[in-house]
């Protein structure tokens, strides 16, 4: 047969505290983390304007331009 003990999932105070205080923590740093670069004010930001969907196509340009110029040295 076996032993059994009865273990209770009771916090103390001190860890009920502890585990407050981490969450507090966390909590800050998801809020910090949500601002870019942990800028508060971002101005730096003000009238830009995100990538279009044709980006691609600006990319294909760049390399096909490299690949140019790698045939005319390479010649």
């Amino acid at each position: 047969m076996a032993l059994f003990i009865r273990q209770t999932e009771d916090r103390s105070k001190l860890q009920e505290k502890l585990a407050a205080e981490l969450q507090e923590k966390a909590k800050a740093r998801a809020e910090q983390s949500a601002r870019p670069d942990g800028v508060a004010d971002s101005n730096y930001l003000k009238d830009t304007k995100q990538t279009t969907s044709l980006a691609w196509v600006w990319m294909l340009i760049v390399l096909a331009g490299i690949a140019a110029v790698f045939v005319i040295i390479l010649k």
